[in-house]
């Protein structure tokens, strides 16, 4: 079974730091670009940041200059630097890996975890 979980989310108060991870696993051939997605009550899920397997990154400008997104030595595990963080932020992130590519049968997984709650006070 393919995977993709995270942890790390939590309650913090405004201006705090959180790390969350995403750990994929199961019968992986590769993964190119992963990414964070968050869905806040009552809104739409929205992009946060994405990384190629290269390392490039990307992020929504609301996030820029807080927020950083890594990937393990493993690369099949990424990580999201958190700091800053505000009201706003609170949401429920989700890990996403758009064409992970399963090695049992050489096709494409769009996979999603089931979530982490990261609540900001103020």
């Amino acid at each position: 079974q393919v995977q993709l979980v995270e942890s790390g989310g939590g309650l913090v108060q405004a201006g705090g730091s959180l790390r969350l991870s995403c750990a994929a696993s199961g019968s992986i051939f590769s993964i190119n670009t992963m990414a964070w997605y968050r869905q806040a009550p009552g809104k739409q899920r929205e992009f946060v940041a994405a990384i190629t397997s290269g390392g490039r990154t990307n992020y929504t400008d609301s996030v820029k200059g807080r927020f950083t997104m890594s990937r393990g030595n493993g690369k099949n595990t990424v990580y999201l630097e958190m700091n800053n963080l505000k009201p706003e932020d609170t949401a429920v992130y989700y890990c996403n890996a758009p064409k992970l590519i399963i090695s049992t049968t050489m096709t494409y997984r769009d996979l999603w975890g089931q979530g982490t709650l990261v609540t900001v006070s103020s």
